[in-house]
């Protein structure tokens, strides 16, 4: 990793993601002694130009940001650093520096649209007429998705194990959707089990 540190007056602009969500969570700066340290402790620390020295992101509210993966962008002028924040990561108590919206992938997207025609009632959905089947209906339907997906995995045809993937993903939030969850529920507990 080299780090081109001279074209402007020794700092480099650093965005910081959050690595589970690819949210990005804030922009700031590093110079050579700031990425070095970063790269050592695993914890991030900028230059501050307000402050005029290395400031260690947390060192005075104890929200770090624990380093997962460095990057650095083709004019090797600026890094990407994927952390674990402690917690939120603005001053202003948000979680990110740009908002608190998430923005957590297509996923997270089409669990809203699902929910969005869940609950406008859209009559001529598959989403909504399936929910109208009721539990039993949608639970059977995951089941069967789940089924056809095993039945891929021992073929070759990459194109219909995705696609099977692909239907049983969608299905699970129509249940999770029926039974009051969302997908943060279950990230909450897979979160839990990552120790």
């Amino acid at each position: 990793m080299k780090i081109d540190f001279n074209k402007d007056k020794g700092l480099v602009p650093v965005v910081i993601q959050d690595n589970r969500t690819l949210q990005v969570l804030m922009l700031g700066y590093m110079n050579e002694e700031a990425f070095e340290k970063t790269k050592k402790e695993k914890i991030v620390t900028f230059f501050s130009r307000s402050k005029n020295r290395l400031w260690t992101k947390g060192e005075e509210s104890g929200n770090f940001l624990a380093v997962k993966s460095i990057d650095i962008d083709c004019d090797q002028d600026t890094i990407l650093i994927k952390v674990i924040p402690t917690h939120v990561v603005c001053h202003t108590g948000s979680f990110s520096c740009f908002g608190e919206k998430d923005t957590k992938g297509f996923l997270y997207e089409l669990e809203e649209k699902i929910s969005q025609r869940i609950d406008s009632k859209t009559e001529d959905s598959y989403t909504y007429s399936l929910y109208q089947r009721g539990i039993n209906k949608m639970a059977q339907k995951v089941g069967e998705e789940a089924v056809e997906l095993v039945i891929e995995a021992k073929d070759n045809n990459d194109l219909l194990f995705k696609n099977e993937a692909a239907d049983l993903l969608y299905h699970l939030l129509i249940l999770l959707k029926a039974k009051g969850f969302s997908l943060e529920d279950i990230e909450e507990v897979l979160l839990s089990r990552d120790k």
